[in-house]
């Protein structure tokens, strides 16, 4: 599945084509993804303009004048690519060249832009897990994809103190509360992985622990919360992290993949300064661990 930095990265190259342009029309060419698309999808969708594209967790959203939001999820393999006159675009950032395949061309939609001009953007998921809703914004926050959502970890409300009332009393290891959705949005595997070793942290280790008796934030939550947020705007800023399926608007390939210090480097010396250990790799909750057990504790 994607992790946030891929799916803000994708948003980030979609924003300029999609925000301010009218769909003229749309071409839904099968009438399901990983769901049913909703009823009336193309008539909903046809002559609204998109006032914003933006992310919520692993969601991107795209408000229209009509009160309808446009949710949006690439599931395992889907992609954009933007279409003009003059060229193509594939918003995101990834290992593997994406499908242009034009069978796996679900969903296109025609826009006239707000300069004017006219573009396509064309979602093509080749397994199709991903999918496509209608939700009036109104009951956006309360629908089942997004009531139980924890905060951004983006934000200003991630903080040691944020993680200290979070992890109070948890005695689950600390990776398996970082991947609590329910908890903090959006954060994947990979990312953790390279955010515990970033702060010298075990993901053995008991999520409670990293607060104090009194209820505060320990030297290490303040430091853990820091490098959530660095790691992912530093892959954000490389483009995600470039694993497998998923491609970034403009087609270029990032490089984050090739400055992940633990993740999928079993057997590698650690890149800690002074520290003789070695990567390994454990199994937690059937999800590939990777970590240094000599400087993360």
């Amino acid at each position: 599945m994607p992790e946030l930095p891929e799916v803000e990265t994708v948003k980030r190259g979609l924003a300029p084509t999609f925000e301010g342009a009218t769909i003229v029309t749309v071409d839904q060419n099968r009438p399901d993804l990983r769901f049913a698309f909703p009823d009336q999808f193309v008539d909903r969708l046809t002559g609204a303009e998109v006032r914003a594209l933006s992310r919520r967790s692993k969601y991107l959203l795209a408000d229209t004048n009509r009160g309808d939001v446009l949710v949006m999820h690439l599931g395992m393999s889907g992609s954009f690519r933007i279409e003009n006159d003059n060229s193509q675009e594939a918003p995101g950032a990834f290992a593997h060249k994406k499908s242009k395949d034009s069978k796996h061309d679900h969903v296109v939609f025609h826009l006239k832009t707000r300069s004017n001009g006219k573009a396509r953007i064309i979602y093509n998921d080749p397994r199709r897990f991903g999918f496509m809703d209608l939700i009036p914004r109104p009951k956006l926050a309360e629908h089942a994809y997004f009531r139980e959502l924890g905060l951004e970890p983006l934000g200003n409300d991630l903080s040691g103190e944020t993680l200290a009332k979070l992890f109070e009393g948890r005695k689950s290891p600390l990776k398996a509360a970082l991947l609590n959705q329910k908890l903090i949005a959006g954060l994947g595997n990979i990312y953790v992985c390279e955010a515990l070793w970033r702060t010298g942290l075990s993901p053995r280790r008991a999520a409670g622990t990293l607060v104090t008796k009194t209820g505060k934030p320990s030297k290490k939550a303040e430091d853990l919360a820091a490098n959530i947020r660095a790691t992912l705007q530093d892959a954000i800023k490389a483009g995600g992290s470039s694993l497998r399926d998923h491609t970034q608007a403009d087609g270029t390939l990032g490089y984050f993949q090739h400055s992940f210090a633990v993740y999928d480097r079993e057997g590698d010396a650690c890149r800690t300064q002074g520290c003789s250990g070695t990567i390994e790799r454990i199994v937690q909750s059937n999800r590939s661990t990777f970590y240094c057990p000599n400087c993360q504790s």
